[in-house]
């Protein structure tokens, strides 16, 4: 249960701390999640947060992650502010705890958190998912993006240190390989080749990065459907939640991870390939809710780039379920011996639908651009 001095810790004057309505979130599987309603003596509501204590086995710098959430909220608010938007509804809000931070430590040493609860508000994937479904998803990482467009990303710190260095995971399977200390290289013999023989394209966003052809962004790097949250009337966008992972990055991160899992048919440890098929109207439809939304901030370079981005983070999952695989999966969680590969067999199938259709998904670009959706 949440302990009631974290409650204290990061308010004080509620009424009753015998009418407050707690209620353990199930949904997460990182952090500790409880929803918190504050009854008065009249029992009407005043307050409604969201209390979380911090995977620190996780997340090793609870203080790094605080402060760039800290930082990216408070000028995502301005921003909104500065567009006639209500800030409480564009963006999380963080309350300060009686130690002066937007993070208070408890007598055991857990770091907690403490959110404004969004009003009304939904996730994406609650209602019916379809191809719309992703042109709102794409307006809204559009949304996040231009909010922070002129943040100095610089300013955050690495929360997983080279969780996008292509290169580096390349050199991590390739490690793994030699290595093979699970004993199923045998096994796993044509994922290996094939994702050896794309090393090519490792450096395709980190090389531009280093150089400075593309720009540093604020990325947010799990842009899945469950952390959209809409208004459960209007199904209107709200904003993007579950921000530990923000960090310095590029836009492309986020973009192509989104299409990574948005623009697969299937589940990603489906094992009947046949079933398993990058969908085009889906990364249309993502383009254009995206581009629509960013292309007045993104660069000619980032746009570009865009269809790669979608093979080149599916590639980067791929290989990692591979590396874990080969290392005796000892980082993804596994239902069956060979449930690592049948995922890397899964993200290599989606790959090769990307590459073997980038200049069809150029042209979708470029048929997006020309149209002009508005955002």
């Amino acid at each position: 249960m949440l302990p009631i001095d974290v409650i204290k810790g990061f308010y004080t004057d509620i009424e009753n701390y015998d009418a407050l309505d707690i209620t353990k979130i199930e949904s997460g599987h990182i952090n500790r999640t409880y929803e918190v309603k504050d009854r008065t003596l009249a029992g009407t509501y005043r307050g409604h947060y969201i209390f979380q204590r911090i995977n620190t086995s996780i997340f090793k710098n609870p203080v790094g992650l605080m402060n760039n959430i800290m930082l990216v909220t408070e000028h995502a608010a301005a921003s909104a502010i500065a567009a006639g938007k209500d800030p409480k509804v564009s963006t999380l809000t963080l309350m300060k705890s009686v130690q002066d931070k937007v993070y208070y430590v408890d007598s055991e040493g857990y770091y907690w958190r403490c959110y404004l609860f969004l009003p009304n508000s939904i996730n994406l994937d609650v209602v019916e998912v379809t191809p719309g479904t992703y042109v709102q998803a794409g307006g809204a990482l559009a949304d996040f993006q231009r909010m922070l467009a002129d943040f100095d990303a610089s300013l955050l710190c690495e929360v997983i240190p080279g969780f996008h260095d292509t290169r580096n995971r390349f050199k991590n399977l390739k490690k793994a390989i030699e290595e093979n200390r699970s004993g199923r290289a045998a096994n796993a013999k044509a994922e290996i080749e094939y994702a050896l023989s794309l090393e090519g394209i490792t450096g395709t966003i980190v090389d531009r990065l280093r150089d400075g052809r593309l720009p540093l962004r604020v990325t947010h790097n799990d842009t899945k459907l469950s952390n959209i949250m809409i208004d459960n009337d209007t199904h209107e966008v709200m904003c993007l939640i579950d921000l530990d992972t923000v960090m310095p990055g590029s836009a492309l991160y986020d973009f192509g991870d989104a299409l990574r899992a948005g623009g697969s048919s299937a589940a990603e440890d489906e094992a009947d390939l046949s079933k398993v098929n990058f969908l085009e109207l889906n990364f249309e439809k993502y383009c254009e809710g995206y581009i629509g939304g960013a292309k007045d901030f993104l660069t000619d370079e980032e746009l570009s780039l865009l269809p790669e981005s979608a093979a080149i983070l599916t590639y980067e999952c791929g290989i990692r379920f591979l590396s874990d695989y080969l290392d005796g999966d000892t980082y993804f969680s596994t239902k069956y011996p060979e449930h690592n590969l049948v995922r890397a067999r899964n993200q290599f199938k989606l790959v090769k639908d990307v590459l073997g259709n980038l200049e069809r998904l150029h042209g979708i670009v470029e048929k997006v651009m020309v149209k002009g959706v508005p955002h």
